[in-house]
């Protein structure tokens, strides 16, 4: 395992000081009582105080709503196994006989977990800044995957589109409203008159039902967005 471990800092482009720390963190709660949970819950905050600073700084006119998705998006449990994987993680856990033989190794949520904790011993064993060049280097390819433009709302990517093209924009209508106000139901129409294209949505909400309607239009507009 020595050697696996020295291979991991390798492709994790940091040395521990403290090995300890690294072995705890690939230790799953099956292997023993020094496991890495505790590790675990400190790496899940440290990654999110991390990334979302470094959206906060990449992305100065993003509305909060808009950097908390994009952070969402970053740390979900896909992007951690990932991560995880391309560190071959899963071949370092240390895992009881049970574990391992049930296929613990290739468990996408120890590895997840895994990389929460060893973000963690990397900041514990060579502090803040340190942590924050490794998860920066880490994440580097979610970061260049994603962008503000993944998580912008249907109206708004369909007025962008239009108004690439210069085209004009979307008409919405309100067809029908039923309910009270405690149950209100709307049914919104969207139409690109340029494009001859329109869509019907229901929703609890004029702006719900809006932005379903902007959906539909932008998948019928989709063979087009491609070219």
């Amino acid at each position: 395992m020595t050697d696996l471990l020295d291979l991991l800092q390798e492709r994790l482009a940091y040395k521990f000081s403290n090995r300890s720390l690294l072995a705890q963190a690939l230790t799953h709660r099956s292997y023993g009582s020094l496991h890495n949970e505790r590790l675990e819950f400190l790496g899940d905050a440290i990654i999110d105080l991390l990334v979302g600073e470094f959206l906060y700084h990449r992305y100065p006119t993003a509305a909060e709503g808009e950097l908390s998705q994009m952070r969402a998006q970053a740390v979900c449990g896909d992007s951690l196994v990932e991560l995880g994987q391309q560190l071959q993680l899963g071949g370092c856990l240390y895992l009881g006989a049970g574990e391992a033989k049930s296929g613990g190794h290739q468990r996408e949520s120890s590895i997840a977990n895994a990389i929460e904790a060893l973000i963690a011993a990397v900041y514990l064993d060579g502090g803040m800044d340190v942590c924050r060049a490794v998860v920066h280097r880490l994440f580097a390819p979610v970061f260049e995957q994603m962008g503000q433009s993944t998580i912008k709302d249907p109206k708004t990517r369909l007025q962008e589109y239009l108004q690439s093209r210069h085209l004009m924009l979307p008409q919405y209508s309100l067809l029908t409203k039923t309910g009270n106000d405690h149950d209100a139901s709307f049914t919104m129409q969207c139409e690109v008159i340029a494009m001859g294209v329109k869509a019907v949505a229901t929703a609890s909400s004029r702006k719900k039902a809006e932005q379903l309607a902007a959906k539909e239009i932008l998948g019928q507009l989709e063979p087009l967005r491609e070219r």
